[in-house]
């Protein structure tokens, strides 16, 4: 039998990047909940850091960034990107996938808003 083994609309059919944007949707979720001005920032999901010293610089073999925060500019909405790579390569299950997509979320929120990341959400690194 040829084809796909589940219909699209079944989380079988779900690529791995969808799964990863999923993770990041739901942390955004239940922050808005707290912060509403979060829905004016953009999240995004990167498969990886650009190279050392670029964009996303500051970092070597050592230090990969997990997610990145730009403050907004020139009409351009304030960004967080999460990357899914080094996040999938740290992990193991999809609740440790999660736990660790919520606390780089709620770390790159905390920098954008100038709060401390327990401000943003209580449980952090309680998971």
């Amino acid at each position: 039998m040829r084809g796909p083994l589940a219909p699209p609309q079944v989380p079988l059919a779900a690529s791995r990047a969808e799964l990863f944007g999923d993770l990041v949707r739901d942390s955004v979720e239940r922050l808005e909940r707290r912060w509403p001005q979060l829905s004016e920032v953009e999240f995004l999901v990167g498969d990886v850091p650009g190279p050392p010293g670029g964009p996303d610089g500051g970092w070597n073999d050592e230090a990969v960034p997990l997610g990145a925060v730009s403050e907004s500019r020139q009409g351009r909405p304030a960004r967080i990107v999460v990357f899914r790579r080094p996040v999938e390569i740290r992990t193991k299950t999809r609740d440790e996938k999660a736990m660790l997509v919520h606390e780089i979320v709620v770390e790159q929120v905390a920098e954008l808003l100038g709060l401390t990341p327990e401000t943003v959400d209580p449980r952090y690194g309680q998971d």
